[in-house]
């Protein structure tokens, strides 16, 4: 009985991942910020694909439900609305944000940091592991040191003692 419980719990796990696996990004663009020309909307929609919500975390703009990626998405349609390009609504929002609205930023001086740092904490955590391996090799060849004859007796003499 208990291998049939073990059976159908297997089986609900298998369901439930099989399903996740086609479950998708959930969008959060509202019904009224869609715009009427398919066109348009297909632009406006790569395009906040690329932008980040600047108060979640590395989400871009058509995946977040906050207040601030609606206005941004707002903005987006807007100036697409307006007649500018894609590169003119991303200069237009950076130029209003900074480069961090962008979810690749590009590599410039500023954002130098953003593409090198995660190289650098992986040598200097590399490094440190190196350091911290070497410094035990080192602690563990001092105690595999076979004790003296000296060291033998006075081992001998203390153990006799107790």
């Amino acid at each position: 009985m208990s291998t049939r419980l073990h059976m159908k719990s297997f089986a609900a796990i298998a369901l439930i991942l099989a399903l996740s696996l086609f479950a998708g990004n959930a969008r959060a663009v509202m019904p009224d910020e869609v715009l009427a020309d398919p066109v348009l909307e297909a632009r406006a929609r790569n395009l906040s694909q690329d932008l980040r919500c600047l108060v979640c975390q590395n989400q871009s703009i058509d995946d977040s439900s906050a207040p601030l990626a609606k206005d941004l998405r707002v903005i987006v349609r807007e100036r697409l609305t307006a007649g500018d390009t894609d590169e003119q609504v991303i200069d237009y929002l950076v130029a209003r944000y900074g480069n961090y609205v962008l979810l690749k930023p590009p590599f410039q001086g500023d954002t130098l940091f953003l593409w090198i740092g995660p190289a650098v904490f992986l040598i200097a955590a590399a490094g440190i592991c190196a350091l911290y391996f070497r410094a035990r090799k080192r602690n563990e060849d001092e105690i595999a040191v076979p004790l003296t004859e000296g060291e033998r007796q006075q081992l001998d003499e203390v153990v006799k003692d107790s």
